[in-house]
């Protein structure tokens, strides 16, 4: 399947977009390891498993990007023990930032 262009999936995801496209540019996007871009059409798709698969993996590799960005597509925020976890991953894999970013994170009321 080829990819639209930025401008293109600007306007596709700005229109009424069928779910069963939404999830196969989705599948599109992850298949070429591009999640990021990825999670908006999943999120128009409704497609929360695949949004949950995403936000196990960022935790595994401690990518605090990555979990915000999906967070932001569920609609929820995770709870301080997500982000302690994640925090761990981080420090495990040399991602120094993002461990600092988490306990960070886990440690505002929200």
């Amino acid at each position: 399947m080829k990819l639209p262009d930025p401008l293109s999936r600007r306007h596709l995801l700005e229109a009424a977009l069928e779910p069963a496209r939404a999830k196969a540019l989705a599948d599109g996007y992850l298949a070429r390891g591009r999640e990021i871009e990825a999670i908006d059409f999943l999120a128009k798709a409704g497609d929360e498993a695949a949004l949950g698969v995403l936000e196990n993996e960022a935790v595994v590799r401690g990518d605090v990007f990555l979990l915000r960005r999906v967070a932001q597509a569920l609609g929820r925020e995770p709870g301080p023990e997500r982000w302690r976890t994640l925090a761990d991953a981080a420090a495990r894999t040399g991602r120094a930032r993002d461990a600092e970013a988490a306990m960070r994170l886990a440690a505002v009321d929200v």
